[in-house]
Formats: structure tokens, C-alpha cells, sequence
């Protein structure tokens, strides 16, 4: 799988936390796997550890764009855009295998997939802030 495939299955799985309690993630993350074409269980293990790393990290990543997202705060932001966001600022801060600008370019590619009309500036002109 390509590291843009392997990003976009990470958003996916990413995005089902909006609408699941924490405590029920384990199993839809289960669900997730059985649901997704037949991947490759190393693809599946680099997918669930990012995901991970990412969750543990949201609340610290929530307050870095609450902060810097003017007029914004994650609350009234679109889910697909924050869970954009989200993997994407973690990728930034913490993935040194991924220079900023492909996590800036990555991450505008998934708002034009998955988001809305507007998506696509509004993850890069938030993206653009930690990239100074």
C-alpha cells in the first residue's frame, strides 16, 4: 500500500472517533479492518499504530489548533476537516518521516477528496500557521 493510501485509511479510521466513544473504538476499529479491502497485516499494523499515536496525542493537538486556527475552535469545526487537521499536525510535529510540506499537501488532497468546497483552503490556511 502507498503511503497515501496507508494516510488515507488512517484519516478513515481517524474519523470514526467523532461519532464513537472511546471505549468503543477497539471494536470498531475491529469492524474497520473487517470492513476495508484485504490489506496486508503490516499495512493494517502501521495503520492501527498511527491511529493510536494520534489519539493519544488529540487533546494536545485539539488545544495547538484551537489556538492557532483564528476565529475558529475545534467545536464548530467540520469533522472531516478536524480529523484532517488532526493527522496532519501530527504528522507535522511528530513524524519525522514526513517533511511538512507533503504532510501540508497530503492532508489538502484529503479535503478535496473528503471535504467540502472550502475545505481544501481552510486545512491549508490553518496547516500554514504551524508551518512558520
Amino acid at each position: 500500500m502507498s503511503r497515501r493510501e496507508l494516510r488515507e485509511q488512517i484519516f478513515k479510521l481517524l474519523f470514526c472517533v467523532e461519532f464513537n466513544d472511546l471505549s468503543e473504538m477497539p471494536q470498531q476499529a475491529a469492524l474497520f479492518f473487517e470492513r476495508e479491502a484485504p490489506m496486508e497485516d503490516s499495512d493494517k499494523n502501521e495503520i492501527h499504530e498511527k491511529y493510536e499515536k494520534i489519539l493519544a496525542k488529540k487533546e494536545e493537538l485539539d488545544g495547538l489548533l484551537d489556538e492557532k486556527a483564528s476565529g475558529w475552535k475545534v467545536s464548530r469545526m467540520g469533522k472531516v476537516d478536524l480529523t484532517i487537521l488532526r493527522l496532519a499536525l501530527f504528522e507535522m510535529l511528530y513524524d519525522e518521516d514526513v517533511p511538512v510540506s507533503v504532510a501540508i499537501n497530503e492532508a489538502v488532497e484529503l479535503a478535496k477528496k473528503f471535504g467540502q468546497t472550502e475545505s481544501p483552503s481552510f486545512v491549508n490556511g490553518v496547516l500554514a500557521k504551524f508551518a512558520d
